[in-house]
């Protein structure tokens, strides 16, 4: 068998040149196969792993903004099958890579493996202060106290403990990456320096800086587009990250961002409609390009007159039920390229379908001058507001039918109309009466229902 390594960062995680501390708590196993050898002809586990333990923690001790701890599991007889044997040996504070040392020099592996109970434990032994919390968990095999550690990895991930595992196998068989999949990444170390190597690219994901830019496509491929807002999720438990108001840098490209590498991320892009995309893996210690294709055009709404008061518009993509803007009148807003539905919300309501929004173009609708139609009532009535169009009669509006008010004022789209009312306290249908009208725009009409 071999040992592994389990790394993880807080949900509250930044890039490193943020200040905010860097935690390593190393959790080691100390179960009776670490005496086992790492390799055929090889060193024993335990001796291996102490060894490059002791190194990484020289390496890490003077580092500015990171702090150590060493968590220990196995170390009880292995015939009392201990399954809550892990204990915290040596907390976070300054200064101590010296002690964990020492406390990893006299360990003698003799347990079993509890690595479930193991990281629910780990959990509370980071500060409650906001940090990049790692988990470095380093055995030589798999759960054997009938823990599930994937469903405690998945849980730690929700509540941002461990966010992005990384499993290091030293000479395991390849089943065991089928194991450990749901848990994080697998890597598989075939001897002693393939360790070394793989737990240094680790830490340096850990620690580096890395940088990524967005790139917002236009038609033809190109990173013009710009000036939208980008919501960045946590894959995993779906927490919001950070938001980063897109931009072009003095040189015309998109501006570059610090980002941390042990997070997958979902993003959102905020145009309308929004983009998105999930499950983005960032490479640490480089430059990384997220690619949109997010060409954009724009919709003007004008409206001729002053009639009209706050007029709105929904906007739907073509052929699609789902209002994904409502835009004021007189206002122009940037769409993704493609064909709209608009439905205006005159009197009677104007339909506008496959409305074309093309790249760094401009498509413009401008509704007609309202006109006003002034209703007076010389008693109480029911009825309602009716178009007339390729001779059916549309409903428009119902009108209050005095209630107190002698007139009614409506702002109506030019056209030819049709009221039907009655009286209120009549209890005889043929008592229906109906008088036609035009609306002109900018022209006033007024009827009396008597």
């Amino acid at each position: 068998m071999a040992f592994l390594l389990l790394i993880g960062s807080s949900q509250n995680s930044k890039a490193q040149v943020s200040g905010k501390k860097t935690r390593f708590l190393f959790m080691l196993d100390c179960s009776g196969s670490m005496w086992g050898e790492i390799n055929k002809g090889g060193r024993q586990k335990i001796v291996v792993a102490k060894s490059i333990l002791t190194q990484l923690l020289d390496s890490l001790q003077n580092l500015p903004n990171v702090e150590l701890a060493l968590r220990v599991y196995g170390t009880a007889p292995k015939n009392k099958q201990d399954c809550k044997d892990t204990h915290l040996e040596v907390g976070f504070y300054d200064n101590n890579a010296g002690e964990i040392k020492d406390k990893v020099a006299r360990l003698q592996p003799s347990g079993t493996t509890p690595i479930a109970y193991s990281l629910t434990q780990a959990a509370d032994d980071f500060p409650l202060t906001q940090g990049r919390n790692i988990v470095i968990l380093l055995t030589d095999g798999i759960e054997e106290c009938k823990g599930d550690p994937c469903a405690v990895s998945k849980a730690l991930q929700a509540r941002g403990i461990i966010l992005r595992p990384f499993i290091i196998g030293l000479g395991m068989n390849e089943d065991y990456s089928k194991y450990f999949s749901c848990v994080g990444k697998y890597f598989n170390a075939a001897n002693e320096n393939d360790l070394q190597s793989i737990l240094a690219t680790v830490v340096t994901q850990a620690l580096n800086n890395t940088t990524l830019q967005v790139n917002l496509n236009d038609i033809n491929g190109k990173p013009t587009e710009t000036n939208v807002n980008m919501t960045f999720y946590d894959a995993k438990n779906k927490n919001i990250i950070n938001n980063y108001y897109h931009t072009l840098n003095e040189e015309g490209r998109p501006d570059t961002i610090r980002i941390d590498p042990l997070i997958k991320y979902n993003i959102q892009v905020h145009t309308t409609p929004p983009l998105f995309k999930n499950n983005i893996d960032i490479k640490s210690a480089q430059h990384n390009i997220v690619n949109f294709d997010a060409p954009q055009g724009d919709l003007e709404l004008d409206v001729a007159g002053t009639d009209y008061y706050n007029l709105k518009c929904l906007v739907k993509k073509n052929g699609q039920s789902e209002i994904i803007h409502v835009q004021d009148f007189n206002t122009t807003h940037r769409y993704i390229v493609g064909n709209y539905d608009l439905e205006i919300l005159t009197l009677p309501r104007i339909q506008i379908n496959k409305v074309a929004v093309e790249q760094s173009k401009t498509a413009k609708i401008e509704v007609p001058q309202a006109g006003k139609l002034e209703i007076t009532y010389s008693r109480d009535v029911i009825g309602s507001l009716y178009i007339m169009r390729n001779n059916k009669q549309e409903w428009v509006v119902e009108i209050n039918g005095y209630s107190g008010a002698r007139k009614e004022l409506f702002t109506l789209q030019p056209g030819s109309y049709k009221v039907v009312y009655r009286p209120k306290d009549s209890h005889n249908t043929i008592e229906t009466k109906m008088a036609d009208f035009k609306i002109q725009s900018g022209a006033f009409t007024n009827i009396t229902l008597e």
